[in-house]
């Protein structure tokens, strides 16, 4: 049911593209807003923006008093449950609901729920692509880019498909999915969550009000997506990049293979523009939701098969003497990087580090050891890698992303390749993670024959 906001006072934590977005939303629909953010007004980027509306501020700070006294707290994704002014609220009975509660609430068409460790977002794209191919209309955003509140401005939708983080999934309360995926579970973010545990529950509050008919799409070689599944209200159908099932999505080695109530499709994998294992199990999930509504196979395929892969994501920057270069700006997790790794051959130079979020370097070891040739570490976690990987291979630090650069090309052979894969987040040196992939494809590109250091 539509919530009412006219009149309503609403705190909208947050000035991020979504705080800003949840802004003008709440004033068309004639609630008194005020927008707080811990930064000054001269950090925030687009308060112009609210020009006119009669938003209000608390900048430099939250206040616990403007929290308590407040008809709704609304929540931006970077904003936890446990900021002060936010459980003051929360103790005092007020509402605090997340933006893609609020968005959902109001969106008026079937949605697909994506989450997940890595793979979201390749995902997300794939699958909206194949709607829209289909002839649907479909929103495609949320963690991805463009949030979901964007999408409840009168249009009609006939899908949405949405990236959806933990963050995200903090807040909800009545947030219904028609689908859901999880596409696999590894540690992150716990700069954020106590433990694993909590970082998982949070991820399983997107299955909380699926009803028996909705359905599950999860990863079949993921041991910790099964046992965190095993008890959840919808159906499950399962995609295994390892083998080929009675029922649901598998591989074989040379062709995913769609079995469904008796009837079999083959994908040859050759196919793909997208590389790599994890691009396969990011395929073969896009693809069951849209074969399941009905889209013809053909549509389905060669939407997959004509999507390049997203910026920041194991693009080849360039080739230089016989070195390839790749930028994963986005692998900000250890997961990721295991991916990105397993698909190189080695010797390959690995440029690592950023913002530390607490999770654990070991898993890296063996294939450091296997494939890594050379370890260049960068910012505030590069002591605590090298504290675990440092041993394993040869290691060096470097004082910046350009430092970094010019080190891997002194150090990687002809038959080598580079990769930037920092396993962490950005946000110690950088902007965000697209800013520091650019500056990384800058610096590769500036790249010449006669670089040393």
């Amino acid at each position: 049911m539509r919530r009412e906001y006219r009149g309503k006072n609403v705190v909208v934590t947050g000035a991020g593209r979504t705080g800003l977005a949840l802004c003008a939303y709440f004033c068309h629909r004639g609630a008194a807003v005020t927008l707080s953010d811990s930064r000054s007004a001269g950090q925030i980027d687009g308060l112009e923006t609210l020009t006119g509306m009669g938003v209000a501020f608390d900048l430099g700070g939250h206040s616990e008093e403007l929290f308590s006294a407040a008809d709704l707290v609304a929540l931006s994704p970077g904003v936890p449950l446990t900021v002060p002014a936010v459980a003051a609220a929360l103790r005092a009975g007020v509402p605090v609901l997340g933006e893609i509660e609020i968005a959902f609430d109001e969106f008026g068409a079937p949605l697909v729920a994506i989450t997940g460790t890595n793979g979201k977002s390749t995902t997300t794209t794939v699958m909206g692509n194949i709607f829209q191919a289909w002839g649907k209309q479909t929103f495609v955003g949320g963690n991805l880019g463009t949030p979901l509140i964007e999408a409840v401005d009168g249009r009609r939708w006939d899908w949405g498909v949405a990236e959806l983080s933990s963050f995200q999934l903090e807040a909800i309360a009545a947030f219904h999915p028609r689908y859901a995926l999880l596409l696999n579970l590894t540690e992150d973010h716990l700069d954020r969550y106590p433990d694993m545990a909590s970082y998982v529950a949070a991820k399983m509050r997107m299955f909380e009000n699926m009803a028996a008919d909705d359905i599950a799409v999860l990863n079949a070689e993921d041991a910790l997506v099964m046992q965190a599944t095993a008890a959840i209200r919808p159906r499950r159908v399962f995609f295994s990049s390892a083998r080929v099932a009675d029922q649901g999505m598998g591989c074989d080695g040379s062709d995913i293979v769609w079995r469904w109530q008796g009837i079999e499709r083959r994908f040859p994998v050759r196919e793909l523009r997208l590389k790599g294992l994890h691009n396969i199990e990011n395929v073969m999930a896009a693809m069951i939701p849209p074969l399941l509504e009905g889209c013809p196979a053909e549509i389905v395929w060669q939407t997959a098969c004509a999507f390049a892969g997203l910026p920041h994501r194991m693009v080849e920057v360039r080739v230089l003497d016989g070195v390839p270069w790749y930028n994963d700006s986005k692998g900000t997790n250890v997961g990721s990087v295991l991916k990105s790794l397993a698909g190189l051959a080695a010797p390959v130079t690995l440029i690592a580090g950023g913002k530390d979020k607490g999770g654990d370097y070991a898993p890296l070891a063996t294939l450091v050891q296997e494939k890594v040739a050379h370890l260049v570490l960068i910012g505030q976690a590069a002591g605590r890698i090298a504290e675990v990987l440092g041993d394993l291979t040869h290691t060096v630090r470097a004082g910046s992303l350009d430092e970094a650069v010019l080190l891997a090309r002194k150090l990687t052979p002809a038959g080598g390749s580079v990769l930037f894969s920092p396993g962490c987040s950005s946000f110690d040196m950088f902007k965000n993670y697209e800013e520091r992939g650019d500056l990384f494809a800058r610096a590769v590109l500036e790249l010449s024959d006669r670089e040393t250091v």
